[in-house]
């Protein structure tokens, strides 16, 4: 009986028995006399009732066997226990370094945008922690070539006539920038016809130019921060094969419905706001490019407060929403110029300005203001490694040391923040997994290994390129290592829906020499939560196994799999070529509300309990799959 049906047999909410599991779910293993009466249809009468009695019934039945299943928390009340996990979950709850690794890497490194020097620090920097922890072959591993970093040398930007207005802003990554400090008349382009369009030739060469209406800034009614609701637990649990979704807790799971005013900003294909228009917003671009205008400001598409979401400056032509994960240019159909490369044509320099000064501005100018405004932008390209790095490192294993199990999370970040939650929190915690397992000596019988990616916020490139060169392609894709495995938005993860597609190119899957040694990768890359459960990623045969390795978490809050699969980060680069890649199903807090490629992406905003629940359910996760008989189950592929 499943645990849907054995909710509604009992009368119980389906809510408080998902709490309960793994208890409920026992009920088919209880002696046949007590399963009886637990099924009995009087047992309807009372729902309360009902569910204390399952409990107590499911208690007394199962002592047995509860006093050989381990409960780690309690084994060590007791007084010490050679049980690993609950070392584990003492060595990870109680004497915890994940706090000390992420502030060096967020406050003394900094962000780490994709090929810059920070970048290459901090690659370098967790080399060496992981290596004085005890962990064997730490490297960096070459993939590319990516392009040119970036840098921020130095900003600053206000108003200064008819009065002196600081502005909150940011330039995006790989904007250029001036060589002398830039004070210039500010203009606002509120056209929304073509028409109105041609009324501003001639007029905008050297400006800065307001590129974007208003942003209706709304009341916000909801907390920013919030936990995963049991709903929408209870919602993942259900999912199942007929439910094509990708999941997004906390966005798309109704926790913060609050989290957006409006579409990210940026130089998107689609119509500007404000009324009928018919010229897009990638119309408005292209014009002020051509038209010379020396500094573009748009709103920051959302956040409100002074935050502000930024990512990378656009090309006019090859625009896409800012703040996104863009699918590597071969996997676009027609080739898209990236902004990072090293080719890129002249472009404006490019700004995102926090919306309630945005919109000021605009209202000022609406309302007869000749505006004046100074700004300082100092960048710098490098492009004398177009290379970018991996960092990589492991636990050597025992009898199966062939065979692999890897943890990971990107490392690289966006700029205007110190990447603390996007993502330092996952490469903390994952790093933390590995010390405790080093910390304890405990002997993985399969090599586990680490791997800290760049190039994420740009495509899922570094780990992309590294199952490329190390587990498996497609055909059908470019030569390029970097972009050799299908982009999120076409690697679908349901076979059913991909074979049905008649237009779809002919492939085929060449697998590296470790595919088959391979056994599972798991990610952690959704903020500071801490995890609630795992997206299986429509791996059946992996409950079994996940539900067991939950059960001494559960009462950290950590019990639900879900058949449903969660996209956008580094675990669909091994899901994409047939190997068991998972993401951890983690609390938003304030993920997508204020932090997530904000400049409030900063390490006051970690959750330190959480972050060491994270960790130490991680590696809990890592020495069970490396001590197994068998590697992990792999799903049917096409």
């Amino acid at each position: 009986m499943g645990e849907r049906e054995f909710a509604t047999g009992i009368g119980a909410t389906p809510g408080l028995l998902h709490r309960l599991d793994p208890t409920f779910s026992l009920i088919p293993k209880l002696p046949g006399r007590i399963r009886n009466s637990v099924m009995k249809k009087p047992f309807l009468l009372s729902q309360s009732f009902g569910t204390a009695l399952v409990i107590g019934l499911c208690a007394a039945a199962i002592q047995p066997a509860a006093a050989q299943t381990t409960n780690a928390g309690a084994g060590l009340r007791r007084g010490g226990t050679n049980d690993p996990i609950a070392r584990i979950r003492d060595e990870g709850l109680n004497r915890s370094e994940v706090m000390k690794t992420l502030s060096y890497l967020t406050d003394v490194i900094g962000p780490r945008l994709t090929g810059s020097p920070n970048m290459k620090r901090a690659n370098e920097w967790t080399r060496d922690k992981l290596t004085s922890w005890g962990l064997a072959n730490a490297h960096l591993e070459a993939w590319g070539p990516f392009g040119r970093g970036w840098s921020l040398k130095r900003f600053s930007i206000q108003v200064i006539e008819p009065q002196a207005i600081p502005l909150i802003a940011a330039p995006k990554a790989w904007t250029p920038g001036f060589e002398q400090p830039l004070t210039a008349n500010v203009i606002y382009i509120d056209a929304k016809t073509e028409t109105d369009l041609e009324k501003f030739q001639g007029k905008l060469k050297g400006a800065i130019v307001l590129a974007s209406p208003v942003r209706e800034v709304r009341a916000r009614f909801e907390p920013l921060a919030a936990r995963i609701a049991e709903s929408n637990l209870l919602r993942l649990a259900n999912a199942g094969p007929a439910d094509t979704r990708t999941f997004f807790p906390g966005r798309t799971a109704g926790t913060n419905a609050a989290s957006t005013n409006a579409p990210r900003s940026g130089f998107g294909g689609g119509q500007r706001g404000g009324g009928s228009t018919n010229v897009s917003s990638a119309r408005i671009f292209s014009f002020i490019a051509k038209e010379g205008a020396a500094l573009v400001l748009t709103p920051s598409g959302e956040g409100d407060g002074g935050t502000l979401f930024v990512a990378s400056a656009s090309i006019p032509g090859t625009e896409r929403r800012s703040g996104t994960n863009p699918p590597p240019t071969a996997m676009a159909g027609a080739p898209r110029q990236s902004v990072w490369a090293t080719n890129v044509p002249a472009i404006p320099a490019q700004i995102a300005v926090a919306t309630e000064d945005y919109n000021r501005l605009v209202r000022m100018i609406q309302q007869g203001e000749k505006l004046k405004m100074a700004v300082d932008l100092q960048v710098q390209f490098h492009d004398e490694d177009l290379m970018a790095y991996n960092t990589i490192a492991e636990i050597p294993g025992s009898d199966l040391k062939d065979e692999l199990v890897m943890i990971g999370a990107h490392m690289d970040s966006w700029h205007s923040g110190t990447g603390a939650t996007d993502n330092g929190a996952g490469c903390a915690a994952t790093m933390e997994a590995m010390r405790i397992l080093k910390a304890l000596n405990l002997q993985p019988r399969r090599t586990i290994r680490i791997g800290l990616w760049s190039g994420e916020e740009e495509g899922l490139l570094g780990s992309r390129a590294y199952v490329a060169k190390h587990f498996g392609y497609y055909t059908n894709m470019s030569n390029s290592v970097s972009s050799a495995v299908r982009s999120p938005r076409e690697e679908s993860n349901n076979p059913r829906r991909r074979s049905s597609s008649t237009n779809a190119p002919a492939r085929k899957l060449i697998r590296q020499r470790d595919h088959e040694k391979f056994s599972a990768y798991f990610n952690l890359d959704n903020g500071t939560g801490k995890i609630r459960g795992v997206y299986m990623q429509n791996n059946e045969a992996v409950r079994p196994l996940f539900r067991k390795w939950l059960q001494p978490f559960n009462d950290l809050g950590a019990e639900t799999l879900t058949y449903g699969n969660t996209g956008g980060t580094d675990h669909q680069a091994f899901d994409g070529v047939g190997l068991p890649g998972f993401q951890f199903i983690q609390d938003p807090i304030d993920y997508w509300t204020r932090t997530h490629h904000s400049n409030e992406d900063v390490f006051d905003r970690i959750q330190a309990d959480d972050m060491k629940q994270a960790a130490t359910i991680m590696a809990a996760f890592l020495y069970n799959a490396a001590t197994m008989e068998e590697k992990l189950p792999r799903k049917a592929t096409e």
